[in-house]
């Protein structure tokens, strides 16, 4: 769960739909990407990796990600990993969703 600035939240929300979402892409390796909001300033997000290496990867370029966000105040509360044992979903999982 990462405390987000309010800022970047909302800035977040706006890439649901306009033209900075375009710029959005998921990276190879990800399968899936979700970012919930908890509260007013908080986010957790939720990220399913295709494997092991690919995880290990993402976390290498955790730090830069993390540096990338400074302006906005992010602070990573926690990290946990582990294997996905049960995973089902419809169609509408496809398709991306805006706040």
């Amino acid at each position: 769960m990462r405390t987000v600035d309010v800022q970047f939240a909302r800035q977040i929300e706006a890439m649901g739909g306009g033209a900075s979402a375009a710029a959005v892409q998921v990276p190879p390796g990800i399968v899936s990407y979700q970012a919930v909001r908890t509260g007013p300033d908080t986010l957790l997000t939720i990220t399913v990796f295709e494997s092991a290496v690919h995880l290990e990867r993402a976390q290498q370029g955790a730090r830069q990600i993390r540096e990338s966000l400074a302006a906005f105040a992010v602070e990573e509360v926690d990290t946990i990993s582990g294997e996905v044992v049960i995973s089902r979903a419809t169609s509408a999982a496809l398709d991306p969703v805006r706040p």
